[in-house]
């Protein structure tokens, strides 16, 4: 069962955020695959749980989160206890402009008038500027290590950096986020096949090899992913 709210105020919707510890818990929340508990919330941020409870409440409340109630554990009938309540990224993207910008309007239109065009130049386009973010990921973090002195992974940076929220999932990277969702359900395949281009300019800028993107259909995520060449799956 999921908990109805009213659609984000894009301006309490941002000042929600502006509290640390909020932000880091929406940070945590969104990072994850399934939705979360003020259980786990509380154990992983070292946090009490009655304020991971108020932070969570007040994200809720701001629409950067939607709420459902569950048994955990699979755990039902008498004696089961009261259902969880479990807490998930909210699907609608917060915007604010100001003054106003109609930027997604914009894109639309281009779209349009694209789509009834040779998409060729628009492709070619998009896989330079993916190959530009590559490079400049591959450079910025040469010889850089990260936080447990390991070498930054570049890919996975350079998608970062693009707005991907790219997620390791066994041989698979998912993006758990695509930049341009506001155009796909009225402009699917010129979009698809765009991100796909500007994808594999990004691997090839990193110089990445053994990880390519792929068309995918991953229900909540992008619909391209990165795999093992397709050489390497026969």
């Amino acid at each position: 069962m999921n908990e109805g709210r009213a659609p984000a105020d894009p301006v309490r919707a941002i000042a929600a955020l502006d509290e640390p510890t909020r932000r880091r818990l929406y940070e945590y929340v969104a990072g994850r695959d399934e939705p979360v508990g003020r259980d786990e919330a509380a154990d992983a941020l070292g946090i009490g749980r009655p304020l991971v409870a108020f932070h969570l409440e007040r994200l809720l409340r701001a629409g950067l989160l939607t709420a459902e109630y569950r048994r955990l554990r699979g755990r039902s009938g008498p004696g089961a206890g009261r259902p969880a309540k479990l807490y998930r990224r909210a699907e609608e993207a917060v915007e604010l402009s100001l003054p106003a910008r109609r930027y997604v309007q914009a894109a639309d239109l281009f779209a349009a008038a694209l789509e009834m065009m040779d998409p060729t130049a628009v492709l070619a386009g998009a896989r330079a500027r993916g190959e530009a973010l590559g490079a400049s990921a591959r450079h910025e973090l040469d010889g850089v290590p990260d936080r447990a002195g390991q070498p930054v992974d570049p890919l996975l940076s350079a998608l970062r950096g693009a707005g991907y929220e790219p997620h390791e999932d066994g041989s698979l990277v998912v993006l758990r986020n695509c930049p341009f969702d506001a155009l796909v359900a009225d402009h699917r395949g010129l979009t698809c096949a765009m991100n796909l281009a500007l994808l594999d300019g990004i691997r090839s800028g990193v110089g990445e090899t053994d990880r390519w993107p792929r068309p995918a259909t991953i229900p909540g995520a992008c619909c391209v992913a990165f795999g093992p060449p397709v050489e390497a799956d026969a």
